[in-house]
Protein backbone atom coordinates (compact mmCIF):
# COMPACT_ATOMS: atom_id res chain seq x y z
CA UNK A 1 0.00 0.00 0.00
CA UNK A 2 2.77 2.43 0.89
CA UNK A 3 4.53 1.70 -2.40
CA UNK A 4 1.33 2.40 -4.32
CA UNK A 5 0.66 5.62 -2.38
CA UNK A 6 4.26 6.76 -2.94
CA UNK A 7 3.93 6.10 -6.66
CA UNK A 8 0.68 8.07 -6.77
CA UNK A 9 2.29 10.95 -4.86
CA UNK A 10 5.21 11.05 -7.31
CA UNK A 11 2.78 10.89 -10.21
CA UNK A 12 0.83 13.85 -8.78
CA UNK A 13 3.75 16.00 -7.64
CA UNK A 14 6.08 15.24 -10.55
CA UNK A 15 4.53 17.67 -13.05
CA UNK A 16 4.46 20.46 -10.45
CA UNK A 17 8.12 19.95 -9.56
CA UNK A 18 9.06 19.79 -13.25
CA UNK A 19 7.04 22.97 -13.85
CA UNK A 20 9.00 24.69 -11.08
CA UNK A 21 12.40 23.58 -12.40
CA UNK A 22 11.57 24.68 -15.96
CA UNK A 23 10.49 28.07 -14.63
CA UNK A 24 14.03 28.59 -13.31
CA UNK A 25 15.82 27.77 -16.58
CA UNK A 26 16.92 29.97 -19.44
CA UNK A 27 15.53 29.31 -22.91
CA UNK A 28 18.77 27.64 -24.01
CA UNK A 29 18.77 25.36 -20.96
CA UNK A 30 15.16 24.42 -21.58
CA UNK A 31 15.88 23.62 -25.23
CA UNK A 32 18.88 21.46 -24.25
CA UNK A 33 17.21 19.56 -21.40
CA UNK A 34 13.58 20.12 -20.44
CA UNK A 35 13.54 17.33 -17.83
CA UNK A 36 16.73 18.04 -15.88
CA UNK A 37 17.65 20.41 -13.09
CA UNK A 38 18.44 24.04 -13.96
CA UNK A 39 22.14 24.88 -14.00
CA UNK A 40 21.55 28.57 -13.31
CA UNK A 41 18.54 29.35 -11.14
CA UNK A 42 16.89 32.25 -12.98
CA UNK A 43 14.46 33.59 -10.35
CA UNK A 44 13.83 36.63 -12.51
CA UNK A 45 11.55 34.56 -14.73
CA UNK A 46 8.81 34.86 -12.13
CA UNK A 47 8.97 38.66 -12.02
CA UNK A 48 9.20 38.82 -15.82
CA UNK A 49 6.17 36.56 -16.23
CA UNK A 50 4.21 38.55 -13.62
CA UNK A 51 4.89 41.89 -15.31
CA UNK A 52 4.69 40.86 -18.98
CA UNK A 53 1.38 39.03 -18.60
CA UNK A 54 -0.08 41.61 -16.20
CA UNK A 55 -0.85 38.75 -13.85
CA UNK A 56 -1.85 41.08 -11.04
CA UNK A 57 -4.94 42.21 -12.96
CA UNK A 58 -5.61 38.64 -14.09
CA UNK A 59 -5.41 37.37 -10.51
CA UNK A 60 -7.87 40.02 -9.36
CA UNK A 61 -10.31 39.15 -12.16
CA UNK A 62 -10.01 35.44 -11.38
CA UNK A 63 -10.55 36.08 -7.67
CA UNK A 64 -13.68 38.13 -8.38
CA UNK A 65 -15.08 35.58 -10.84
CA UNK A 66 -14.31 32.60 -8.58
CA UNK A 67 -15.79 34.15 -5.43
CA UNK A 68 -19.02 35.18 -7.18
CA UNK A 69 -19.32 31.81 -8.93
CA UNK A 70 -18.77 29.89 -5.69
CA UNK A 71 -21.27 32.02 -3.75
CA UNK A 72 -24.05 31.75 -6.34
CA UNK A 73 -23.43 28.05 -7.03
CA UNK A 74 -23.48 27.15 -3.32
CA UNK A 75 -26.76 29.01 -2.79
CA UNK A 76 -28.45 27.49 -5.84
CA UNK A 77 -27.10 23.97 -5.24
CA UNK A 78 -27.95 23.92 -1.53
CA UNK A 79 -31.54 25.11 -2.07
CA UNK A 80 -32.10 22.71 -4.97
CA UNK A 81 -30.52 19.81 -3.09
CA UNK A 82 -32.69 20.47 -0.04
CA UNK A 83 -35.83 20.48 -2.17
CA UNK A 84 -34.87 17.22 -3.90
CA UNK A 85 -33.74 15.47 -0.71
CA UNK A 86 -36.39 16.61 1.76
CA UNK A 87 -39.46 18.03 0.01
CA UNK A 88 -42.04 16.20 -2.07
CA UNK A 89 -41.48 18.00 -5.36
CA UNK A 90 -43.58 16.98 -8.34
CA UNK A 91 -41.36 15.76 -11.17
CA UNK A 92 -38.28 15.41 -8.98
CA UNK A 93 -37.20 12.22 -10.76
CA UNK A 94 -37.33 13.97 -14.13
CA UNK A 95 -35.35 16.86 -12.70
CA UNK A 96 -32.73 14.43 -11.34
CA UNK A 97 -32.45 12.88 -14.79
CA UNK A 98 -31.99 16.33 -16.28
CA UNK A 99 -29.20 17.10 -13.81
CA UNK A 100 -27.44 13.83 -14.56
CA UNK A 101 -27.66 14.35 -18.33
CA UNK A 102 -26.56 17.99 -18.15
CA UNK A 103 -23.59 17.03 -15.99
CA UNK A 104 -22.55 14.34 -18.47
CA UNK A 105 -22.76 16.52 -21.59
CA UNK A 106 -19.52 18.21 -22.71
CA UNK A 107 -19.61 21.93 -22.04
CA UNK A 108 -18.24 22.67 -25.53
CA UNK A 109 -21.70 21.90 -26.93
CA UNK A 110 -23.04 25.10 -25.38
CA UNK A 111 -20.22 27.39 -26.50
CA UNK A 112 -21.59 28.65 -29.84
CA UNK A 113 -25.25 29.09 -28.70
CA UNK A 114 -24.11 30.93 -25.57
CA UNK A 115 -21.80 33.15 -27.62
CA UNK A 116 -24.65 34.39 -29.84
CA UNK A 117 -27.10 34.65 -26.95
CA UNK A 118 -24.67 36.60 -24.75
CA UNK A 119 -23.82 38.94 -27.64
CA UNK A 120 -27.53 39.71 -28.15
CA UNK A 121 -28.37 40.41 -24.50
CA UNK A 122 -25.24 42.46 -23.82
CA UNK A 123 -23.44 39.96 -21.55
CA UNK A 124 -20.57 39.32 -23.95
CA UNK A 125 -17.20 40.61 -22.71
CA UNK A 126 -18.51 41.09 -19.16
CA UNK A 127 -17.48 39.39 -15.96
CA UNK A 128 -21.09 38.83 -14.89
CA UNK A 129 -21.75 37.01 -18.17
CA UNK A 130 -18.86 34.62 -17.52
CA UNK A 131 -19.98 34.14 -13.91
CA UNK A 132 -23.50 33.16 -15.02
CA UNK A 133 -22.06 30.61 -17.45
CA UNK A 134 -19.90 29.08 -14.74
CA UNK A 135 -22.86 28.89 -12.37
CA UNK A 136 -24.87 27.05 -15.01
CA UNK A 137 -22.00 24.66 -15.69
CA UNK A 138 -21.15 23.79 -12.09
CA UNK A 139 -24.55 23.92 -10.34
CA UNK A 140 -25.82 20.51 -11.56
CA UNK A 141 -22.88 18.60 -10.09
CA UNK A 142 -23.04 20.65 -6.89
CA UNK A 143 -26.75 19.89 -6.55
CA UNK A 144 -26.21 16.15 -7.03
CA UNK A 145 -23.35 16.09 -4.54
CA UNK A 146 -25.24 18.05 -1.89
CA UNK A 147 -28.38 15.97 -2.36
CA UNK A 148 -26.39 12.80 -1.69
CA UNK A 149 -24.89 14.47 1.37
CA UNK A 150 -28.29 15.58 2.73
CA UNK A 151 -29.75 12.10 2.31
CA UNK A 152 -27.22 10.91 4.89
CA UNK A 153 -28.31 13.46 7.53
CA UNK A 154 -30.96 12.13 9.98
CA UNK A 155 -34.37 13.76 9.80
CA UNK A 156 -35.10 13.72 13.54
CA UNK A 157 -33.80 17.23 14.22
CA UNK A 158 -35.79 18.65 11.33
CA UNK A 159 -38.97 16.96 12.54
CA UNK A 160 -38.37 18.30 16.06
CA UNK A 161 -37.93 21.81 14.65
CA UNK A 162 -41.20 21.52 12.71
CA UNK A 163 -42.99 20.36 15.86
CA UNK A 164 -41.74 23.54 17.54
CA UNK A 165 -43.34 25.59 14.77
CA UNK A 166 -40.39 26.21 12.46
CA UNK A 167 -41.11 26.72 8.76
CA UNK A 168 -39.19 25.15 5.90
CA UNK A 169 -36.88 28.13 5.47
CA UNK A 170 -36.02 28.20 9.17
CA UNK A 171 -35.47 24.43 9.20
CA UNK A 172 -33.15 24.77 6.24
CA UNK A 173 -31.17 27.71 7.62
CA UNK A 174 -30.90 26.70 11.27
CA UNK A 175 -30.96 22.90 11.20
CA UNK A 176 -29.95 21.52 7.81
CA UNK A 177 -27.43 24.12 6.71
CA UNK A 178 -25.11 23.82 9.76
CA UNK A 179 -25.01 20.04 9.37
CA UNK A 180 -24.38 20.31 5.63
CA UNK A 181 -21.36 22.63 5.89
CA UNK A 182 -18.81 19.90 5.00
CA UNK A 183 -20.74 19.13 1.83
CA UNK A 184 -21.10 22.82 0.97
CA UNK A 185 -17.37 23.31 1.49
CA UNK A 186 -16.71 20.43 -0.90
CA UNK A 187 -18.97 22.04 -3.51
CA UNK A 188 -17.23 25.39 -2.96
CA UNK A 189 -13.77 23.88 -3.45
CA UNK A 190 -14.66 21.89 -6.57
CA UNK A 191 -16.50 24.86 -8.07
CA UNK A 192 -13.69 27.27 -7.21
CA UNK A 193 -11.02 25.03 -8.71
CA UNK A 194 -13.06 24.46 -11.87
CA UNK A 195 -13.83 28.16 -12.35
CA UNK A 196 -10.23 29.16 -11.61
CA UNK A 197 -8.76 26.73 -14.15
CA UNK A 198 -11.42 27.08 -16.86
CA UNK A 199 -9.99 28.40 -20.14
CA UNK A 200 -12.31 27.82 -23.11
CA UNK A 201 -15.28 29.94 -22.04
CA UNK A 202 -13.01 32.58 -20.52
CA UNK A 203 -11.01 33.15 -23.70
CA UNK A 204 -14.18 33.05 -25.84
CA UNK A 205 -16.48 35.26 -23.78
CA UNK A 206 -13.92 37.84 -22.61
CA UNK A 207 -12.00 40.00 -25.07
CA UNK A 208 -10.91 43.04 -23.05
CA UNK A 209 -7.43 42.67 -21.58
CA UNK A 210 -8.53 44.41 -18.38
CA UNK A 211 -11.19 41.73 -17.75
CA UNK A 212 -9.17 38.64 -18.65
CA UNK A 213 -8.87 36.03 -15.88
CA UNK A 214 -5.54 34.53 -14.95
CA UNK A 215 -6.02 31.36 -17.02
CA UNK A 216 -5.87 33.35 -20.27
CA UNK A 217 -2.57 35.12 -19.60
CA UNK A 218 -0.51 32.41 -21.33
CA UNK A 219 -1.26 33.95 -24.73
CA UNK A 220 1.07 36.79 -23.76
CA UNK A 221 4.14 34.59 -24.17
CA UNK A 222 3.31 33.49 -27.71
CA UNK A 223 5.25 35.38 -30.37
CA UNK A 224 4.22 34.30 -33.84
CA UNK A 225 4.88 30.56 -34.05
CA UNK A 226 7.26 30.48 -31.08
CA UNK A 227 6.58 30.36 -27.36
CA UNK A 228 8.66 31.30 -24.35
CA UNK A 229 8.29 28.06 -22.40
CA UNK A 230 10.31 29.20 -19.39
CA UNK A 231 8.01 32.18 -18.80
CA UNK A 232 4.99 29.96 -19.47
CA UNK A 233 6.24 27.61 -16.76
CA UNK A 234 6.80 30.50 -14.37
CA UNK A 235 3.33 31.90 -15.04
CA UNK A 236 1.79 28.44 -14.69
CA UNK A 237 3.47 27.89 -11.33
CA UNK A 238 2.26 31.30 -10.13
CA UNK A 239 -1.24 30.38 -11.26
CA UNK A 240 -1.44 27.00 -9.50
CA UNK A 241 0.21 28.18 -6.27
CA UNK A 242 -2.89 29.85 -4.67
CA UNK A 243 -5.21 26.91 -5.39
CA UNK A 244 -2.58 24.41 -4.29
CA UNK A 245 -2.11 26.17 -0.96
CA UNK A 246 -5.88 26.46 -0.47
CA UNK A 247 -6.43 22.78 -1.17
CA UNK A 248 -3.61 21.72 1.17
CA UNK A 249 -5.15 23.80 3.96
CA UNK A 250 -8.65 22.42 3.44
CA UNK A 251 -7.93 18.94 2.12
CA UNK A 252 -9.20 17.10 5.21
CA UNK A 253 -12.59 18.85 5.11
CA UNK A 254 -12.78 18.40 1.35
CA UNK A 255 -12.14 14.64 1.51
CA UNK A 256 -14.55 14.19 4.43
CA UNK A 257 -17.30 16.07 2.65
CA UNK A 258 -16.79 14.12 -0.58
CA UNK A 259 -16.72 10.78 1.25
CA UNK A 260 -19.83 11.56 3.30
CA UNK A 261 -21.72 12.58 0.18
CA UNK A 262 -21.43 9.07 -1.20
CA UNK A 263 -19.91 10.39 -4.46
CA UNK A 264 -16.28 9.71 -3.66
CA UNK A 265 -15.95 7.44 -6.66
CA UNK A 266 -16.97 10.10 -9.19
Amino acid sequence: MYVALTALAIFSLGPIVLFFFNALKTNSEYAADSLGLPTSWTWGNFTSAWSQANMGAGLWNSLLIVLCTVAITCVVASLAAYALARLKVRGSSAFMTYLLVSSALPSQMFLVPLFYMWARVGLYDTRIGLILIYCGLFSPFGTLLLRSFLLGIPREMEEAARVDGAGELRVFLQVVLPNALPGILTVALTTGLSAYNEFLFAVTMIQSDSKMPLSTTFFTFQQGFTQNFTLISAAGFIMIAPMLILFLLLQRRFINGLANSGMGGI
